[in-house]
C-alpha cells in the first residue's frame, strides 16, 4: 500500500472515529433521562470491556497479566474514560449535547498546551499561538454570556465537560505509553478497569435493581457501549499509533458540526447565536494547531 493510500485510508478511521463519538453526546442525553449518570456510565464501560474482551478471545489473543501493564491501564481508564465520562453524562442532564460537544471540542487545545508548555517536545508557533487563542475565546464567549443572560446555572456543568475535554488531553500523551501493544489491548484493558471502578460505587449510590429506565435510554446505553466506546476506543488507539495525539485528537473539530447536527437532528436542539460564534471560534482555533504547515507538508510529501 503507497503512502498515500495508507494516510487515506487513517483519515476515514478518523471520520469515523468522529462521527461515532459525535454521536456519543446525543446517547448520553437520552441515556441520562432515566438512568442516573454513574450507573450509565458504569454500564458503557461494562459492555464495552466485555464486548472487546469477547473480541479478543475470538481473535486467539490473551490480554497481559503483567502488573505494571494493568498498572498502566488503571491510570488509562481514570483520565480516559472513569473521569470524563462520568463528568459529562452528569453535565448532560442540564446542557444540551450540542453544547457539550462544542466545549469537548477543547480536547486538542489541551493536548497542544501541555506538549508545548509540559512535555515541551512541541513548538509553539505564532500559528498555535492564535488557534489556542481563538478556541479560549470561543469557550469564554459561550460560557460568559450563559452566565450574563442568566443561565449561569449550568457553568458547573460546562465547566464539568471542559474538566473532561482536559482529562482527555492527558489520556492522549499518556497513551504513547502503550506503543507496540495491539490497539485493542489498551482499549479493552482501560475500559475493564474503568467497569470495576465504577460498579461498586453504582451499586452503592444508585441502587440499579431499583431504577426503571426507558426502552430509549437502554437503546442509547447499548448503542454508546458497543459503536461509541468499544469500536470508538480500537480506533482511537490505533489512530494513536499511526496519527500521534495531537493528530488523533484534531478529530474534535469534525465531531463538533456532526455533533452539533445529530443533536439538531434527534433532540430538537437549537444553538443559540452565541454558541454558534463560540462553534466558529472552537473549530478556527483546533485547525490552526493541528493543520500541518505547508513547509512541513512539502518535507514529508518528499
Amino acid at each position: 500500500m503507497t503512502p498515500q493510500n495508507t494516510i487515506a485510508r487513517e483519515l476515514l478511521f478518523l471520520a469515523l472515529l468522529s462521527t461515532l463519538w459525535a454521536a456519543s453526546y446525543t446517547f448520553i442525553k437520552i441515556g441520562v433521562e432515566t438512568i442516573p449518570p454513574i450507573t450509565f456510565i458504569a454500564s458503557r464501560t461494562m459492555i464495552a470491556g466485555l464486548l472487546l474482551f469477547a473480541v479478543i478471545r475470538l481473535r486467539g489473543l490473551r490480554l497481559p497479566t503483567d502488573l505494571a501493564t494493568w498498572r498502566l491501564f488503571f491510570i488509562q481508564a481514570c483520565i480516559n474514560s472513569v473521569l470524563p465520562f462520568t463528568l459529562i453524562a452528569w453535565a448532560e442532564q442540564s446542557i444540551d449535547a450540542g453544547l457539550a460537544v462544542i466545549l469537548n471540542a477543547t480536547t486538542p487545545i489541551f493536548t497542544f498546551l501541555l506538549t508545548a508548555l509540559v512535555i515541551r517536545h512541541e513548538a509553539v508557533s505564532g500559528r498555535k499561538l492564535f488557534g489556542t487563542i481563538a478556541g479560549m475565546t470561543g469557550v469564554c464567549l459561550i460560557i460568559g454570556m450563559e452566565a450574563l443572560d442568566g443561565a449561569g446555572e449550568a457553568i458547573w456543568s460546562q465547566l464539568a465537560v471542559l474538566t473532561a475535554a482536559f482529562s482527555y488531553a492527558c489520556a492522549a500523551i499518556f497513551s504513547k505509553n502503550f506503543k507496540g501493544l495491539d490497539p485493542i489491548m489498551p482499549a479493552a484493558g482501560s475500559l475493564i478497569c474503568g467497569a470495576v471502578l465504577l460498579l461498586p460505587v453504582s451499586l452503592i449510590v444508585d441502587r440499579p435493581w431499583t431504577l426503571s429506565p426507558s426502552a430509549a435510554s437502554l437503546m442509547a446505553l447499548v448503542c454508546l457501549g458497543v459503536f461509541s466506546t468499544a469500536l470508538a476506543f480500537m480506533i482511537y488507539f490505533r489512530l494513536m499509533q499511526t496519527l500521534g495525539s495531537v493528530g488523533t485528537t484534531s478529530q474534535a473539530y469534525l465531531r463538533v458540526p456532526v455533533g452539533v447536527a445529530i443533536g439538531m437532528a434527534f433532540l430538537g436542539e437549537v444553538p443559540t447565536p452565541v454558541m454558534w460564534v463560540g462553534l466558529v471560534c472552537v473549530i478556527a482555533g483546533v485547525l490552526a494547531m493541528t493543520l500541518p504547515s505547508r513547509r512541513r507538508a512539502v518535507g514529508q510529501g518528499g
